[in-house]
Parts: structure tokens; sequence; C-alpha cells
């Protein structure tokens, strides 16, 4: 196992205790002198806060451990590519490199829909990787989403099923 698969595998370790609070599975590490010093994982529904991405809480982590919130030195892992506000903070930590488990072509701002991490029109890029470990990051997502809409299905079933036997009893 190299170092990316190795910052990657801590990555998804966050991303599974997303999935167990019911939330999207992300996860994400930023490393810096080859130590963590951020992590973050989703807590959108948790926190009952859009801003409570897993880039966002690793990059105020890693922010408060480094004691500035330029983080130059530092590499970002995180298990699905990032969207439009993580992309940005990550423009605006001056973060230089980040590495992705797999893309989002639904929602993904580091080259599948745009790619914020490399417009020459801002004053920073960033160099980036992706397809570390993609097939586990990947088997997370497409497991959560196929629970997520059998649950959905199931619960939709039980409300008609309420509301059918309600409408009986009057």
């Amino acid at each position: 196992m190299n170092q990316h698969e190795k910052y990657m595998k801590e990555a998804l370790k966050l991303a599974k205790k997303a999935y167990t609070l019911g939330e999207v599975p992300i996860g994400c590490v930023i490393v810096y002198e080859d130590k963590i010093i951020g992590r973050g994982y989703n807590r959108r529904k948790t926190d009952k806060n859009t801003l409570s991405h897993a880039e966002i809480t690793a990059i105020n982590k890693a922010s408060k451990k480094m004691g500035d919130w330029r983080l130059e030195g530092c590499t970002l892992y995180v298990t699905l590519e990032p969207c439009q506000m993580c992309a940005g903070a990550i423009v605006q930590a001056r973060i230089p490199t980040v590495y992705m488990g797999c893309m989002n072509p639904k929602a993904g701002c580091a080259g599948s829909i745009l790619n914020i991490l490399n417009m020459p029109e801002f004053n920073h890029q960033v160099e980036v990787h992706s397809g570390i470990l993609e097939e586990e990051c990947s088997r997370m997502l497409k497991n959560f989403f196929k629970e997520l809409r059998l649950r959905l299905k199931a619960e939709k079933e039980m409300a008609a099923e309420t509301l059918s036997s309600e409408t009986l009893s009057t």
C-alpha cells in the first residue's frame, strides 16, 4: 500500500462514520509533513447544517492545528470529488494538492461539471489526482444510495398502507 492509499483508507474510515449516521458517506483527511492534521466526514443531517461537509470540517480542524487559514504545505484526501462549496474552500485555503477516490458526475467541481480547482482566473490552482481506491470509495456510495432508495420505498409503502387503513376505518 502506498502513501496515497494509506491516507485514502483513513478518509474511508471517516466515510464509514458518516454512513452509520445515515449521512452520505464521504470522508476527508488533510496531511501535513506526513501527519493527519484535519479529519472530517459528512454531518449535514446530523448537524442540520449545510456547511457540515467532510472537506469543510477537515479544513477547519487543519487551520486550527496550523494556526493559519493558509494550508499551503498540506495535501487533502477525499473519498468523493468535491462540490462547488468545498472546491472553493480548497482554493481559498491554498491547499496545493488534492487526491480523490471517485468522481461525482452529478455535482463534482474538480473536473466533472466544473473544475474550480484549476480555473486560471483564480490566484491559486490545485494539483488534482483521482482514482485513489476508486472502487472502494464508489462501492460505499453506491451501497448507501441503494439502501436509501429501498428505505424510502418501504417508508412510502408503509405510509400508503396507514392511509388506506385509516380510510377503511372511517
